[in-house]
């Protein structure tokens, strides 16, 4: 005898809130304008879908309107005592999870929504950049492994380019005109620029591509050292980059770097030697001043040493 079961009750699926319909639309926007699918997903989706839009639901928050200034600070507050998905946050964290709340806000209020409150971002503690000195470049390049690895940290300390940026790098790239040369940038959010590079620098480039085995041939500049099951080699990734610029520094210099330690290196290193900042935020594809100027406008003990007897010489 077959038992009868009890009649299934169907729940409709719940409606996203109004506020979470406009967080997509603008998710969606910034996607129309050419943020790179990962920027979209982490730097802004994650801390809206994830961290925001639950803190929201939790405490009642529905729509736009009811944002105040007030309840805004509650979620700072909230960031900062209970933290998010894994427990406390670093304020770097915080920030960065209130920059894209406020920058949802401004979106909003840019296409006529009912924006009422402002999302106050936490202060960042004052941190020197960790820059590398021309000697340890120097040294790291000597004791690459190979050709590749050494023209990878010359590129990154001299050109400032982010590793994501040297790992999409095309032979197309390497660009001369007028007796000038320079490596077409393809940066972030689809936004390409041109850095100068030095002629030596150029020719170690065309160099290492001409040099490279028939089978080896490939649109992109640096490969992988290992061939995948296909036999086919592979362009280098992002974190490839990272971990050869780890090792080298670790059986080195002894302690850990990283790809954005020689872009932070370049960048000082040009700003210390007179180029303009503005000139300076072109090259590092920056899309404002003010960032350049709170990481690379700094002065060291040594800097101010330096001033200061130049200053005394002056009037002897």
């Amino acid at each position: 005898m077959v038992k009868s079961v009890s009649k299934l009750t169907l729940v409709p699926a719940q409606q996203p809130s109004a506020l979470a319909s406009l967080v997509e639309d603008y998710l969606a926007d910034a996607r129309a304008q050419g943020l790179s699918p990962a920027t979209v997903k982490y730097g802004y989706g994650f801390p809206l879908r994830q961290i925001f839009l639950p803190w929201a639901a939790a405490t009642g928050i529905d729509s736009l309107e009811q944002l105040s200034t007030r309840v805004l600070n509650q979620y700072a507050i909230h960031l900062e005592e209970v933290g998010g998905k894994k427990g406390q946050l670093k304020v770097a964290s915080r920030w960065t999870y209130v920059k894209a709340v406020r920058s949802f806000l401004a979106w909003a209020k840019k296409e006529g929504e009912p924006v009422a409150g402002e999302a106050k971002l936490p202060k960042l503690p004052q941190t020197e950049v960790e820059t590398l000195s021309a000697k340890e470049v120097d040294l790291l390049e000597a004791a690459a492994g190979n050709t590749r690895d050494a023209i990878i940290v010359r590129t990154l300390a001299e050109s400032g380019l982010r590793r994501e940026e040297l790992a999409r790098l095309g032979v197309a790239d390497i660009l001369e005109e007028r007796g000038k040369n320079y490596l077409r940038v393809h940066g972030k959010g689809s936004r390409d620029r041109r850095v100068p590079i030095t002629p030596r620098l150029a020719r170690r480039l065309r160099r290492y591509i001409a040099g490279r085995p028939a089978e080896m041939a490939s649109k992109r500049v640096f490969l992988g050292l290992r061939r995948r099951p296909n036999g086919e080699v592979g362009a280098l990734t992002p974190s490839g980059i990272t971990q050869m610029i780890r090792n080298l520094g670790e059986r080195v210099l002894n302690k850990q770097i990283h790809p954005h330690q020689l872009r932070h290196t370049a960048a000082t290193q040009l700003r210390r030697r007179g180029m303009d900042s503005l000139d300076v935020a072109r090259v590092l594809g920056h899309s404002s001043l003010k960032m350049l100027r709170e990481r690379y406008d700094h002065v060291t003990p040594g800097d101010v040493h330096d001033s200061m007897m130049r200053a005394l010489r002056a009037e002897d």
